[in-house]
Order: structure tokens, then sequence, then C-alpha cells
């Protein structure tokens, strides 16, 4: 009796997008914006238990599970999302052609100051800086630029960008940097960068899906 072939859902994808973020930052949110799909969204965090895929041809979008405080979650429960996530990320680094991490800009910073005040390094600057080890091209997506005062935003993203080792000015790094507001639709910035890297890696066939 022969064995059935195992199949592989990812065979044959050529360039995986990969969405990363703390719980409740809008991950799912910027996804449905860019796609269009209606993916499960929730008030609460960490109703996203397991990576999400969407494809198309030879392009795969997935969403990760928040990660960091998920409200009726236990610890355990949280640290073995984490750990999921981070295998995940290693285990198809080679496949991830860009990461996009979503963070909340208008709380990073003070989500940062308790976890030093802990001597702790937050989860979103871990990943970040795994991405960076495991060589994979990373967009930081800059979510809900609404709740940050007018006069306050400049001095708050050259301040997360200082929290992840990237010399203010915030500006001089707009190729990596995407102030978005998924919640109003506005991700002109984050689908621009997303283009960027789709035409240095000559598949400007795959704008359509941005």
């Amino acid at each position: 009796m022969k064995m059935a072939k195992k199949v592989d859902e990812f065979e044959g994808v050529n360039f995986e997008i990969l969405f990363a973020g703390r719980s409740n930052v809008g991950k799912s949110s910027v996804m449905r914006e860019i796609t269009g799909k209606n993916l499960k969204v929730g008030k609460r965090p960490g109703v996203t238990l397991k990576p999400t895929h969407i494809r198309y041809s030879d392009l795969l979008l997935t969403d990760l599970p928040g990660f960091g405080f998920m409200s009726g979650v236990k610890d355990r429960k949280q640290d073995i999302v984490k750990d999921q996530i981070v295998r995940y990320i290693e285990n198809n680094a080679q496949r991830i052609s860009l990461a996009v991490l979503v963070i909340d800009g208008a709380v990073f910073l003070d989500i940062v100051k308790r976890w030093e005040e802990r001597n702790e390094i937050p989860v979103d600057i871990e990943i970040f800086e795994l991405f960076r080890e495991l060589g994979i091209d990373i967009i930081l997506a800059v979510n809900k630029t609404d709740k940050i005062e007018a006069s306050e935003f400049n001095a708050t993203l050259d301040g997360i960008c200082n929290k992840l080792e990237m010399l203010p000015p915030w500006r001089q790094w707009i190729d990596i940097v995407a102030p978005i507001c998924a919640k109003k639709g506005d991700l002109k910035s984050l689908k621009s960068l997303i283009r960027q890297r789709l035409h240095t890696a000559k598949r400007d066939d795959l704008f359509q899906y941005f």
C-alpha cells in the first residue's frame, strides 16, 4: 500500500509577507484594509491564536498571533504563543521576504518604559531584533497615529526609532517607518513601502494586491 504524499500548503510560495505585533495593535485590521478580506478581528486582545494565511498565486500574506498581554489568557499560554511565533519566524526565515511589525504608536513608548522599569526587554523589540538577526527585511508600521497629538508626532516617532536603535530623526528611516491609521483606512505609506520592496524584487506583477 502506498503512503499518501504529504501536501505542502506553502509549495510554490515565492514571496511571503509576515505581519507581526503585540495583541490589539491592529494587525488583522491592517491586513483587512490591504486585502479586503474580513479577517477575524476582535476588541479583546488575543483573539487570533494561530497564524492566518491569505494566498494570491505565489504570494503569501501571514498574520501572526498577537504577542504580549492577552485578556483572559493565562501567562503560560501567552508564553506558548510567543514561542510559536518565534519558531514560525525561525523555521520560515528563508521563505519570508518581508516582515511588517505593527505597533501602537500612541502607547509604544509607555509600554517600553514599563518593561524597562522591570529590567526587561519588550517583546516588540525582541521580535524586531529577531528579524534583523535573521536578515529579514522589515517595515515598521506605526499604527493608531490618530491618537498621537500633532504637536508630539515627530517627537513620538523619534522616540520609537531610538528605542529600536534607529538614530533619530525618524524621517531618515522613511524606507522602514510607515505611519498609518488602519481605523481610518490610511495605509498609503505602508502600501508604498511594500510596493517598493516588490519593485526591488522585480515583482511588479504583485502590485495589484496592494
